[in-house]
């Protein structure tokens, strides 16, 4: 069974120097019908005006991902680290019992573009901790996170994988499912067919469930590249 959340129908927030697209609800957007999805609990498409940013704040017992799409964050937390997170590289930060941080545009003149995701943990409590990494950009199915951090992917504290797919020169690419699992798509740029013929582009999401394969069809010439949730 798939399920779409078309881009349109996302709840929005706009405070001037920050645009946000709310897949699930968060903040002030609140709809009964869209409170998360298995452990996937927030995905924020947001947009930053230069040099603002979002000050010091709190999170606790939450897996806290970050992308950039275009621009760099810069990220200060109550650990110690002070990094820069360009575009394309994975961010993963457990909160823990507690930790503070900052996310700021890094420039003064561009533009900031990012995904914020959340993940509920299966372990509660236990010491904050902070990931960074650049991943491979090849075609195809590329793993991000998991539950141990094998073959050198972020681990996370859930029974989850992150897997980002590229679709540029191939046209299909068909993930082997879990009939038991649930499953998340969102798309971040391009157009993609899913297996039962449902066209899904740029901002849109998609639940799968009691499937055994996943298949995707890039529709045109434009490259694909989207990521898929696979939840218990």
């Amino acid at each position: 069974m798939i399920t779409i959340r078309n881009a349109q129908d996302r709840g929005q927030a706009n405070f001037g120097w920050l645009n946000s697209h709310h897949t699930f609800s968060f903040g002030s957007y609140y709809d009964s019908q869209h409170m998360g999805f298995s452990h996937l609990r927030v995905i924020n498409d947001d947009t930053v005006t230069p040099g603002a940013g979002f000050e010091t704040h709190g999170h606790k017992d939450m897996e806290i991902l970050s992308l950039v799409l275009e621009g760099n964050i810069a990220h200060k937390d109550s650990t110690g680290n002070i990094k820069e997170l360009p575009a394309g590289e994975y961010q993963l930060m457990s909160a823990g019992k507690g930790v503070y941080h900052s996310e700021f545009n890094a420039s003064k003149k561009d533009m900031l573009k990012f995904l914020q995701i959340w993940i509920q943990p299966n372990q509660l409590g236990g010491q904050p901790s902070y990931q960074q990494q650049a991943f491979s950009q090849e075609q195809g199915f590329t793993i991000i996170i998991t539950p141990d951090g094998k073959n050198g992917t972020l681990h996370i504290k859930q029974d989850m994988q992150l897997i980002q797919l590229i679709l540029e020169d191939e046209q299909q690419a068909t993930w082997q499912a879990d009939n038991n699992r649930h499953y998340y798509v969102h798309v971040i740029e391009g157009e993609l067919s899913l297996s039962n013929g449902i066209t899904i582009g740029q901002g849109d999401g998609a639940k799968i469930e009691n499937v055994s394969e996943i298949n995707f069809e890039r529709l045109s010439e434009q490259r694909v590249k989207a990521l898929l949730f696979d939840l218990v």
